[in-house]
């Protein structure tokens, strides 16, 4: 997500935060989340999913992933957005900890602007699939 910033270089968002939370937060958000946008079939009709949009404390939406140019990659993956309650248990409860990692950023872009793509990527953080029983809607 470092990309959205201009990976901290962008006028406002010069500093790139990582925040770790708990597990059991995130699965207590994602299971009380509803998706940002209405998808027939998901849904059993529009006013259901604007009603249940209001009440959700959390919001879904699948994003494309980048890589470090940033061109859209095959798979997506999941954008969660946190209100009221979540928010509230996000701060107070959830979170784990909390590392200012501008500097990073910074390394990966001067790296990615140099024409070094392998070192860009040799210094992101290790991801690895999240084990849900949450699917990407289709369509």
């Amino acid at each position: 997500m470092m990309y959205r910033c201009g990976r901290a270089t962008k006028e406002g968002q010069e500093t790139v935060l990582a925040v770790e939370i708990s597990r059991e937060g995130f699965d207590r958000a994602l299971n009380n989340a509803e998706l940002s946008r209405y998808v027939a079939g998901v849904h059993p009709d529009r006013a259901t999913w604007q009603r249940n949009l209001r009440r959700s404390p959390a919001r879904v939406q699948w994003d494309p992933e980048r890589d470090l140019h940033p061109n859209p990659l095959p798979h997506r993956s999941l954008r969660l957005g946190l209100g009221g309650e979540a928010a509230r248990r996000y701060a107070d409860e959830w979170t784990v900890s909390i590392r200012d990692v501008t500097p990073l950023a910074r390394q990966i872009h001067a790296q990615v602007r140099a024409g070094r793509p392998d070192e860009a990527a040799a210094l992101l953080p290790a991801e690895s699939p999240y084990l849900t029983d949450i699917k990407p809607p289709t369509g």
